[in-house]
């Protein structure tokens, strides 16, 4: 019997790929200023990033080994989009740069007329330009780097045997390097001796100074660690080390300098991984910070938006807090919604958490449930003083117990050290222009504060006065999408890769949540389901809000023979997930759209 023909591949639409522009100009091009003519002739992956987002970091990783097998035909451009002000601010998207090791041109773009003019509606989002000048795909979130590994291919083969290929090296130029005893730290402790141990996250190692703070003792762990972050002592006096990139947790011994993994397998976790179990042998993602609290280890899991806790005696690990939803809800545990923690500080019965995607302060007492002192969401921030319901901050890392029950939290993008007072319900400012400071340590009175911008560690007087500031509030720079009132269309848009099929193995392969901030602006649709499309009810009395949606899809190479038949196919296909969380600012008014669609993967045929 003949096999069936195979069928055609889909032919691709073609749209002409908008221009690149930003304010702020180019960097890691050697002063050059690109054009997409520039770059005819390549494949060209144009990656819309900011550097608060742990996503679009984790997107960063993955492209690395598809940027360096392709550097002779693949061209990749990071737009940085900020979502808040001071990642708007030129400097700062330089050091962001340098700081996560961005390898290929960066187009800083403070105003988004690149991200407007590509309708995107995510971090991170990526596209694809072939090498005649046309968007061929389009991915939002993480998990895509298999399906643009194989696009890659097809097109070097396509424009190969058209002869619109260009190979050879691209723009990419490599900056100076800077030398500095520490490159933009993350985290600190202090040590028995009365050292410091410094998380040198940009070095890739953990660095012992002297009470000084500035001495050069030890660098530690050359080779082991990957962008380490927090640092917690442990009853025995090891420290605990979240090996961030690593997804790991390491100890570290001061006085024998052996270095032992004690939780993570290397790789990330995904939705469906397991969420317990033997430490060594469950995913973690990115753990950012550690605290050593009702006698076991903490853990901010900032890429998953959850607490977890490493338990030393049963060697394992579990989800403390956290739905892995992004977002600021409080309540028991199991239900709490957080935005990438960042920062931990244990005192008494309480786990301070400094969540840094809703600009907030947030705590879990010694019962498991999740409370917010400052913060509302993931839109408004600032630098206000007084009441802790209507403080703000902007994207803090940091968060020190302070002796009289206060914390001190690092506000990292307002350059400024905090304090949230329980007993008083108010904030107040300790010092200003620092410089994104990330973490601080209360040593003998003073308080330690980790620059991470300025590469050092800043002692300071606890001051006994507050620092006057002008008070200053902001909403995220992005546009609302406009949308009529009643049925509301969603469409998340999603094709398998080419070579994949989604993987209904073990049940659907798709799930799509939905809920909104305010929740009146839902009259309907709201939920879980396994669809990738929902009938949404808005209500015409609420004007505006945000639609939080979240969707994943799993895929697996199709290993089927030509017959059709599973016959001899690879019982365990390489599987790929999909996922992204979008929060959507509307405007709801007459005039405005049926449709939503968000496009995990592919481009939206109904455009």
């Amino acid at each position: 019997m003949n096999a069936p023909a195979p069928t055609p591949a889909p032919r691709r639409a073609r749209v002409r790929a908008p221009e690149l522009i930003g304010k702020g100009g180019w960097l890691n091009t050697g002063g050059e200023e690109l054009t997409l003519a520039d770059l005819r002739g390549k494949i060209v992956l144009l990656d819309f990033w900011t550097f608060c987002c742990v996503n679009c970091l984790h997107v960063l990783d993955e492209l690395r080994d598809l940027e360096e097998k392709h550097r002779d035909t693949l061209v990749i451009v990071g737009v940085h989009s900020p979502k808040f002000v001071h990642e708007a601010e030129h400097r700062a998207v330089v050091d962001a740069v340098e700081r996560y090791e961005v390898h290929h041109p960066v187009l800083d773009d403070p105003e988004l007329a690149t991200w407007k003019q590509y309708a995107v509606r995510a971090w991170p989002t990526l596209v694809v330009v072939d090498p005649e000048g046309y968007v061929v795909a389009q991915h939002a979130g993480e998990g895509h780097a298999n399906a643009i590994r194989t696009l890659v291919e097809e097109l070097e083969a396509e424009h190969g045997a058209k002869g619109t290929l260009r190979r050879g090296d691209g723009p990419y130029v490599a900056p100076e390097p800077v030398a500095t005893d520490l490159r933009f730290p993350g985290k600190a402790i202090a040590l028995p001796s009365g050292n410091f141990l410094v998380s040198d996250t940009t070095r890739h190692q953990l660095v012992e100074l002297a009470a000084d703070g500035e001495t050069v003792v030890r660098r530690i762990g050359e080779g082991v660690f990957r962008e380490p972050q927090g640092l917690a002592r442990l009853p025995d006096g090891r420290v605990v080390v979240a090996d961030t990139v690593h997804h790991a947790l390491r100890a570290y011994d001061p006085e024998s300098g052996a270095i032992e993994l004690l939780a993570g397998t290397g790789k990330q976790w995904w939705q469906g991984s397991p969420t317990s179990g033997p430490a060594l042998e469950v995913d973690l993602s990115s753990p950012w910070d550690v605290a050593w609290w009702q006698g076991k280890v903490w853990i901010a899991m900032a890429g998953v938006h959850q607490l977890w806790t490493y338990d030393p005696e049963t060697k394992t690990v579990g989800v403390a807090a956290g739905t892995t939803n992004e977002g600021l809800v409080d309540g028991p545990a199991a239900e709490a919604w957080f935005a990438q923690p960042s920062g931990l500080a244990a005192a008494g019965d309480r786990l301070w958490i400094a969540d840094s995607e809703t600009s907030a302060l947030r705590w879990i007492d010694a019962d498991g449930v999740v409370r917010t002192a400052v913060g509302t969401g993931l839109f408004d921030f600032g630098h206000r003083d007084g009441d802790a319901g209507q403080a703000l901050f902007q994207h803090p890392l940091g968060v020190t117990a302070l002796p009289d029950g206060s914390v001190a939290v690092s506000d990292t993008y307002n350059h400024a050290l905090r304090r949230y007072d329980p007993a008083t319900g108010e904030v107040t400012t300790l010092a200003t222009d620092l410089r994104e400071p990330s973490d601080a340590v209360l040593v003998d009175g003073d308080i330690v504060v980790v620059e991470s911008a300025r590469h050092r560690l800043t002692r300071l007087r606890l001051p006994e006065e507050a620092v006057r500031v002008e008070a200053v509030a902001h909403r995220t720079r992005r546009e609302a999408t406009e949308v009529a009132p009643g049925r509301l269309r969603l469409d998340v848009v999603f094709r398998a890769p080419t070579g994949q099929k989604l993987d209904e193995r073990y049940g659907p392969s798709t799930r799509l949540l939905v809920s909104s901030t305010p929740p009146e602006l839902l009259l309907g649709g709201e939920g879980t389901g396994t669809d990738l499309f929902r009938d949404l009810d808005l209500n015409p009395e609420v004007t505006e809000g945000v639609l939080h949606v979240s969707a994943m899809a799993a895929s697996c190479d199709d290993t089927e023979s030509d017959s059709g038949s599973a016959a001899g196919a690879n019982e365990y296909p390489a599987c790929h997930v999909h996922q992204q969380d979008w929060g959507v600012p509307v405007k709801v008014t007459d005039a405005g759209a049926s449709r939503l669609p968000l496009i995990l993967a592919g481009m939206d045929e109904a455009v």
